[in-house]
């Protein structure tokens, strides 16, 4: 895949309507019943930004994606994109997503190309209305992990996100002992599910724009 051909279209695309909600919601669990879980949307949620950071490496556009460490949170040991809240310093949610990033994975945030970004995203359990920002860095980065919030960090092939191979369901035990059953992308041998892969099945959905 070439890279300057994927972001010539993605500025152009990512200015018009996105595929929203239509798209996230592919990627929802539901209780192993098969019944919806029902999302109550909090008008006072906290504000956050995620980064999809993409880069050639060779033949094959990449992007990171971070496991979190083992704590007591709803979101121990997922993958998850770079970003976090938004803090008063930061004069808008681009800033918060390029400074938590390199924060979280070390990369220089004036490296960086901000392309656009796509719906923004509202997480329940956590409380968090969530913009994921796309950028593009022109060199193959260096990881330097913050250990407090990374424990580890994986470079995903975007192509994998437009082959439907990599996209599988399981059933999965989450806080509180409740079962879901839940789609999810296998992307270098992690299970990427939640929040964070209903954002990308977004950029998925934008992706195979591209593809065709």
């Amino acid at each position: 895949m070439d890279l300057d051909a994927l972001v010539h279209f993605l500025k152009a695309r990512l200015t018009e309507p996105m595929p929203g909600m239509d798209a996230s919601m592919e990627m929802f669990p539901s209780l192993v019943n098969g019944e919806r879980i029902k999302i109550k949307h909090d008008d006072n949620a906290k504000e956050a930004a995620v980064i999809i950071l993409l880069y050639q490496d060779g033949d094959t556009v990449r992007f990171p994606i971070i496991q979190r460490p083992i704590y007591p949170g709803v979101h121990s040991g997922q993958m998850a994109l770079p970003g976090g809240k938004s803090e008063e310093t930061d004069r808008d949610l681009i800033e918060t997503a390029l400074r938590e990033m390199e924060e979280e994975i070390g990369v220089p945030a004036e490296d960086v190309d901000v392309i656009g970004s796509l719906s923004s995203f509202f997480v329940a359990v956590s409380n968090f209305q969530i913009l994921p920002v796309i950028g593009l860095i022109r060199n193959q980065p260096e990881y330097i992990p913050q250990e407090s919030e990374v424990a580890d960090i994986i470079s995903a092939d975007v192509s994998h996100l437009m082959s439907d191979d990599y996209l599988k369901e399981k059933e999965m035990v989450v806080t509180g002992g409740v079962t879901l059953r839940s789609p999810y992308f296998d992307l270098e041998g992690r299970t990427v599910w939640g929040a964070t892969s209903m954002m990308l099945n977004e950029f998925k959905a934008i992706l195979k724009e591209f593809d065709t």
